[in-house]
Protein backbone atom coordinates (compact mmCIF):
# COMPACT_ATOMS: atom_id res chain seq x y z
CA UNK A 1 0.00 0.00 0.00
CA UNK A 2 1.60 3.73 -1.03
CA UNK A 3 2.27 5.42 2.00
CA UNK A 4 -0.23 8.27 1.92
CA UNK A 5 -2.69 5.25 1.49
CA UNK A 6 -1.38 3.46 4.14
CA UNK A 7 -1.85 6.59 6.82
CA UNK A 8 -5.52 7.30 5.46
CA UNK A 9 -6.21 4.32 6.27
CA UNK A 10 -4.66 3.90 9.69
CA UNK A 11 -6.42 6.94 10.82
CA UNK A 12 -9.94 5.55 9.39
CA UNK A 13 -9.71 2.30 10.78
CA UNK A 14 -8.31 4.03 14.32
CA UNK A 15 -11.40 6.40 14.68
CA UNK A 16 -13.53 3.34 13.65
CA UNK A 17 -11.86 1.07 16.22
CA UNK A 18 -12.64 4.01 19.02
CA UNK A 19 -16.17 3.58 18.10
CA UNK A 20 -16.00 -0.32 19.07
CA UNK A 21 -16.84 -0.24 22.93
CA UNK A 22 -15.87 -3.98 23.77
CA UNK A 23 -12.87 -6.00 22.40
CA UNK A 24 -12.32 -9.60 21.98
CA UNK A 25 -11.19 -10.92 25.77
CA UNK A 26 -8.99 -13.51 23.98
CA UNK A 27 -7.14 -11.08 22.26
CA UNK A 28 -5.63 -9.46 24.92
CA UNK A 29 -2.19 -9.94 26.41
CA UNK A 30 -2.17 -10.89 30.02
CA UNK A 31 -0.68 -12.30 32.69
CA UNK A 32 -2.08 -16.05 32.98
CA UNK A 33 -1.81 -19.08 34.99
CA UNK A 34 -0.69 -22.81 33.68
CA UNK A 35 -4.46 -23.93 32.86
CA UNK A 36 -4.76 -20.03 30.78
CA UNK A 37 -6.84 -18.63 34.22
CA UNK A 38 -5.93 -14.71 33.94
CA UNK A 39 -3.53 -13.84 37.30
CA UNK A 40 -4.25 -9.87 37.71
CA UNK A 41 -7.78 -8.60 38.64
CA UNK A 42 -9.05 -5.91 36.84
CA UNK A 43 -11.18 -4.50 39.65
CA UNK A 44 -10.14 -3.39 42.99
CA UNK A 45 -10.60 -5.73 46.25
CA UNK A 46 -14.03 -4.79 48.19
CA UNK A 47 -13.87 -2.15 50.52
CA UNK A 48 -10.45 -0.93 48.44
CA UNK A 49 -10.74 3.05 46.84
CA UNK A 50 -8.16 3.24 43.79
CA UNK A 51 -6.48 6.74 42.62
CA UNK A 52 -7.47 7.53 39.68
CA UNK A 53 -5.47 7.80 36.91
CA UNK A 54 -4.84 7.66 32.97
CA UNK A 55 -2.07 7.04 30.11
CA UNK A 56 -1.84 8.93 26.87
CA UNK A 57 -1.72 6.10 23.84
CA UNK A 58 -0.60 8.85 21.21
CA UNK A 59 -0.99 7.85 17.32
CA UNK A 60 1.46 10.28 15.52
CA UNK A 61 1.81 10.76 11.66
CA UNK A 62 5.87 10.48 10.28
CA UNK A 63 7.32 8.51 7.40
CA UNK A 64 3.50 7.93 5.90
CA UNK A 65 2.17 6.14 8.24
CA UNK A 66 1.50 6.42 12.28
CA UNK A 67 3.78 5.67 14.99
CA UNK A 68 3.37 5.92 18.85
CA UNK A 69 5.94 6.53 21.42
CA UNK A 70 6.71 4.17 24.23
CA UNK A 71 8.79 5.45 27.35
CA UNK A 72 11.18 3.71 30.04
CA UNK A 73 10.02 4.56 33.60
CA UNK A 74 12.83 6.25 35.68
CA UNK A 75 15.23 4.24 38.27
CA UNK A 76 14.00 7.18 40.07
CA UNK A 77 10.41 6.40 40.65
CA UNK A 78 8.54 4.40 43.71
CA UNK A 79 6.78 2.01 41.23
CA UNK A 80 7.11 -0.14 38.08
CA UNK A 81 11.33 0.97 37.73
CA UNK A 82 12.52 0.51 34.38
CA UNK A 83 9.52 -1.04 32.67
CA UNK A 84 8.18 0.27 29.28
CA UNK A 85 5.27 2.10 29.56
CA UNK A 86 3.15 4.83 28.02
CA UNK A 87 3.18 8.59 29.61
CA UNK A 88 0.84 9.08 32.14
CA UNK A 89 -0.16 9.22 36.11
CA UNK A 90 -2.10 9.95 39.20
CA UNK A 91 -5.38 12.78 38.64
CA UNK A 92 -5.22 16.07 40.00
CA UNK A 93 -7.89 17.84 41.88
CA UNK A 94 -7.81 20.25 38.61
CA UNK A 95 -7.99 16.95 35.89
CA UNK A 96 -11.70 17.12 35.00
CA UNK A 97 -11.78 13.63 33.26
CA UNK A 98 -8.89 10.84 32.31
CA UNK A 99 -8.06 13.03 28.93
CA UNK A 100 -7.13 16.12 30.94
CA UNK A 101 -5.02 13.62 33.15
CA UNK A 102 -3.54 12.03 30.18
CA UNK A 103 -3.15 15.21 27.88
CA UNK A 104 -1.14 17.05 31.12
CA UNK A 105 1.05 14.08 32.14
CA UNK A 106 2.35 13.67 27.71
CA UNK A 107 3.28 16.97 28.19
CA UNK A 108 5.35 16.71 31.62
CA UNK A 109 6.93 13.56 30.47
CA UNK A 110 7.83 14.13 26.99
CA UNK A 111 6.59 17.66 26.21
CA UNK A 112 3.76 16.96 24.23
CA UNK A 113 1.75 20.19 23.06
CA UNK A 114 -2.01 19.13 24.20
CA UNK A 115 -3.44 21.64 21.70
CA UNK A 116 -2.29 19.41 18.73
CA UNK A 117 -3.68 16.45 19.94
CA UNK A 118 -7.36 15.12 19.46
CA UNK A 119 -8.76 12.46 21.62
CA UNK A 120 -10.95 10.14 19.89
CA UNK A 121 -11.74 8.74 23.64
CA UNK A 122 -10.55 6.24 25.41
CA UNK A 123 -10.34 2.03 26.02
CA UNK A 124 -11.12 -0.36 29.19
CA UNK A 125 -10.07 0.87 32.62
CA UNK A 126 -8.39 -1.41 34.68
CA UNK A 127 -7.17 -1.89 38.31
CA UNK A 128 -3.18 -1.99 38.58
CA UNK A 129 -2.65 -3.40 42.25
CA UNK A 130 1.39 -2.85 43.11
CA UNK A 131 0.58 1.30 42.99
CA UNK A 132 -3.18 0.88 43.74
CA UNK A 133 -4.48 2.98 40.66
CA UNK A 134 -7.39 2.74 38.47
CA UNK A 135 -5.87 3.28 34.89
CA UNK A 136 -7.95 4.16 32.03
CA UNK A 137 -6.54 4.53 28.52
CA UNK A 138 -6.95 7.65 26.59
CA UNK A 139 -6.38 7.32 22.46
CA UNK A 140 -5.20 10.20 21.10
CA UNK A 141 -4.22 11.33 16.94
CA UNK A 142 -1.85 14.23 17.20
CA UNK A 143 -2.26 16.15 13.89
CA UNK A 144 2.06 16.78 13.84
CA UNK A 145 5.21 15.04 14.02
CA UNK A 146 5.72 15.60 17.89
CA UNK A 147 9.23 16.78 18.95
CA UNK A 148 9.68 15.00 22.46
CA UNK A 149 11.57 16.42 24.97
CA UNK A 150 11.62 13.80 27.97
CA UNK A 151 11.53 14.88 31.80
CA UNK A 152 14.69 12.55 33.08
CA UNK A 153 13.21 12.59 36.53
CA UNK A 154 10.04 10.49 35.01
CA UNK A 155 12.06 8.86 31.83
CA UNK A 156 14.77 7.18 31.75
CA UNK A 157 14.29 6.97 27.67
CA UNK A 158 11.88 7.02 24.81
CA UNK A 159 11.39 5.60 21.88
CA UNK A 160 9.07 5.22 19.13
CA UNK A 161 7.59 2.03 16.90
CA UNK A 162 5.29 2.10 13.84
CA UNK A 163 1.52 1.06 14.37
CA UNK A 164 2.14 -1.93 12.05
CA UNK A 165 4.78 -3.44 14.15
CA UNK A 166 1.85 -4.37 16.62
CA UNK A 167 0.68 -6.48 14.27
CA UNK A 168 2.86 -8.39 13.58
CA UNK A 169 2.89 -11.83 14.95
CA UNK A 170 6.68 -11.89 15.58
CA UNK A 171 6.49 -9.20 17.40
CA UNK A 172 4.00 -11.16 20.30
CA UNK A 173 6.22 -13.81 22.54
CA UNK A 174 5.29 -15.66 25.92
CA UNK A 175 8.13 -16.43 28.87
CA UNK A 176 6.92 -18.62 31.87
CA UNK A 177 8.06 -16.46 34.91
CA UNK A 178 7.63 -17.81 38.62
CA UNK A 179 6.43 -15.40 41.35
CA UNK A 180 5.78 -16.40 45.17
CA UNK A 181 5.72 -20.52 43.82
CA UNK A 182 3.12 -19.48 41.37
CA UNK A 183 4.13 -20.36 37.30
CA UNK A 184 2.71 -17.75 34.74
CA UNK A 185 2.83 -17.23 31.05
CA UNK A 186 4.15 -13.90 30.76
CA UNK A 187 3.29 -12.60 27.21
CA UNK A 188 4.46 -9.45 25.97
CA UNK A 189 5.69 -7.20 22.79
CA UNK A 190 8.91 -7.62 21.72
CA UNK A 191 10.20 -3.85 20.33
CA UNK A 192 13.11 -2.20 20.17
CA UNK A 193 14.32 -4.93 21.68
CA UNK A 194 12.91 -4.22 24.74
CA UNK A 195 9.92 -6.42 26.76
CA UNK A 196 6.63 -4.75 26.68
CA UNK A 197 4.48 -6.16 29.52
CA UNK A 198 1.59 -5.76 32.02
CA UNK A 199 -0.47 -2.87 32.06
CA UNK A 200 0.96 -1.87 28.64
CA UNK A 201 1.31 -4.64 26.78
CA UNK A 202 -2.75 -5.33 28.18
CA UNK A 203 -3.95 -2.35 26.62
CA UNK A 204 -1.84 -2.13 23.72
CA UNK A 205 -3.26 -5.52 22.60
CA UNK A 206 -6.45 -4.20 23.20
CA UNK A 207 -6.07 -1.01 20.55
CA UNK A 208 -4.93 -4.32 18.48
CA UNK A 209 -8.13 -6.39 19.10
CA UNK A 210 -10.10 -3.31 18.57
CA UNK A 211 -8.84 -2.16 14.70
CA UNK A 212 -8.88 -6.01 13.82
CA UNK A 213 -12.64 -5.93 14.42
CA UNK A 214 -12.84 -3.51 11.41
CA UNK A 215 -10.41 -4.52 9.02
CA UNK A 216 -8.62 -7.72 10.36
CA UNK A 217 -6.59 -8.45 7.43
CA UNK A 218 -5.27 -4.42 6.45
CA UNK A 219 -5.00 -3.17 9.75
CA UNK A 220 -1.33 -3.84 10.17
CA UNK A 221 -0.53 -2.65 6.42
Amino acid sequence: MHNAALLSHQIATLRRAMSEPTPNPADLLMVRDLDGRTVRPLNPPPGVTPRESAVLLLLFPASGELWLPLTVRSSRLTTHRGEVSLPGGGADPDDHDPAATALREAEEELGIDRSTVEVLGHMTSFYIPPSNNRLTPVVGLSSVTPHFKPDPHEVEAAFVVPLRQLFDPETIREEIWERQGLKMRVPFFWLEERKVWGATALLLSELVSRMRMFDPPAAAR
